[in-house]
Formats: structure tokens, sequence, C-alpha cells
């Protein structure tokens, strides 16, 4: 197995603003997004990564920009390293594959999440109180059940470390403006219905998602990555079933591994065993390859 590469230092280009993932770096009127192999849960970073998580994270994010511009600009420039500024171009080495030069914008501080399936905190939210972000719905559905319409349920976006706050339509209205969140909303459904039937071909359930968007010229673009294993929950169809909780295609081997430890869910977190690695790259590796057609 390759190694991860889980941080990424460019020399002469200043220190970057990491998240638990990425590295951002500033290239004057742009910026450089660069996917690392970091993997996180229960929002601790891994000490060791998952080799090419990174490229996977980044070359879905490129697959979709490509194939939803017409519902919604994006912020990409460009993965081709030999096209960005210097000194990135002169670091294929760590960067091929893994980056994308991107416009710079003024970003919205509300996530934009749209729910095709009752899962998660929204199924808990239901079975509470028949709603979900504060909507009612109707009686009957199960856990996982796919909703008769996508829902908008958006989120605060939280300082690092803290967790994100799920948040009425009508708060996201009073933080951004009601004309630009009924925008943020229609071209996030928009965006996910048109995902989510192409994904169904190649048998993978889009059961929900996360987009963030930026302002550019006076225009809403969407911004960061989207629609990946890392924003959203990806199931696999053939084995879907109503009132269970599906296998993603993502690092619930991870998750699950670390529910079995004595670990209080606190940094430091655990090294993650060879097994668990593979487990979850083959993951990551199948949606990309099931979704593109292609092998990375």
């Amino acid at each position: 197995m390759n190694q991860a590469l889980t941080k990424i230092r460019i020399p002469g280009a200043g220190n970057p603003r990491s998240g638990k993932v990425r590295e951002i770096y500033d290239a004057g009127d742009k910026l450089l997004f660069v996917a690392s192999d970091r993997i996180s849960a229960f929002d601790c970073v891994m000490p060791n990564g998952v080799p090419k998580k990174g490229s996977v994270l980044n070359m879905i994010s490129k697959f979709w920009f490509e194939r939803t511009g017409d519902i919604v600009k994006n912020h990409m420039i460009t993965t081709d390293v030999s096209k960005f500024p210097a000194p990135f171009n002169q670091h294929a080495d760590q960067l091929a594959g893994r980056s994308m030069l991107v416009k710079k914008t003024t970003v919205f501080p509300v996530e934009c999440i749209v729910r095709g399936y009752l899962i998660g905190s929204g199924w808990k939210e239901y079975k509470q109180s028949g709603t979900i972000g504060g909507m009612p719905l109707r009686a009957g559905y199960q856990m996982a059940s796919k909703l008769d319409e996508p829902i908008f349920t958006p989120s605060t976006k939280a300082e690092q470390g803290l967790h994100d706050e799920n948040i009425s339509f009508e708060r996201a209205k009073e933080i951004v403006g009601a004309a630009k969140a009924e925008k943020l909303k229609s071209v996030s459904i928009a965006l996910y219905k048109r995902a989510a039937e192409y994904a169904l071909t190649k048998g993978i359930i889009i059961a929900d998602t996360k987009f963030e968007f930026g302002e550019l010229d006076g225009e809403i673009i969407l911004i960061d990555e989207a629609l990946t294993p890392d924003s959203s929950r990806f199931w696999p169809a053939d084995t879907y079933k109503v009132g269970s909780s599906p296998m993603s295609y993502d690092k619930q081997f991870v998750r699950d591994y670390l529910e079995t430890l004595d670990w209080d869910k606190t940094p430091p977190a655990p090294a993650l065993p060879e097994e668990i690695i593979t487990k979850t790259q083959a993951k990551y590796l199948e949606a990309y390859e099931r979704l593109t057609g292609a092998k990375l």
C-alpha cells in the first residue's frame, strides 16, 4: 500500500490554514486547496491516514463540478499542477491528483444540507417530534426511509473543534438575507437531485449531502468540496434496506473500530490498524470508481 500523505508543506508558500483534512494555501487572488490523506472521526484526527483518500475527495469534487456548472457556477479553476502559480507548480510530487486551484469568494456562514433519506440526526429528531429541521413531516417514515421530497436543513458553520448547529430556514434567512437564502435552498436541492439521480444509475444512493457556497462579484457560487464520501452519505443500493442503518462508502469502518476501544473520543486519537485502513481505502476507491467509471 502506498504511504499516506498526512502533512503537506510547500517550500516558499507560507503556512497554510489547516482543517481536519485539507490545507488551504493563499495564492494571491486565488486559493490552493490540498486534500491530505488524514482521516477524522468523532471530531478527532487519527494519527495515521488512509493512502489516496485525499485524491479521491479532490477528484470526486472535480467530477461533480464539471457536471453541475449549468445549475450553479463553482470555484474550480484547474487541477493541473503545471497551471498552478509558483511555487506550487514545482511540487507535483505532493500535489498531483489531490489539489485544486480555486477562486476566492466571500463565504456564506451557513452550511447547506440536503436530506433525501431519513437517517442520523434527522431520524433522531423525527422519532422525537415528527419534524426535521423543525419542519413537520408526515407519519409513517422508518429509519433510512426515502423522503417524499428532498428537504433543505441548513446549519451554522462552527469554529474548529465545535459542532455545527442545525438551524431553521427562517434563521438562515436572518443570517444571509431572505433572497439569498431562497437561492441557496433552490440551488442545493437542484444539485442534490441531479447527483442523486446520476449516482443511482451507478448503484450508489446519496442519502444526504452538505454544500458550501460563496459570493463572487455579486454571484452565488459552489465552493469547498462537493458530493464526496466525506460531505455526504453514500450507500450501496444493492444492500439498502428500509428500517436499518445502511453501510456507507466512507469512514464507517473507522467509527465501528473506535467504538470497540476504551477511548473517550477526545485527543489524542488512537492509531488505526492496517486492516481498518485497508478496508476504508477500498470503500473510498470503490465510490470513486463506481461514480466516475475510471481508476484513480
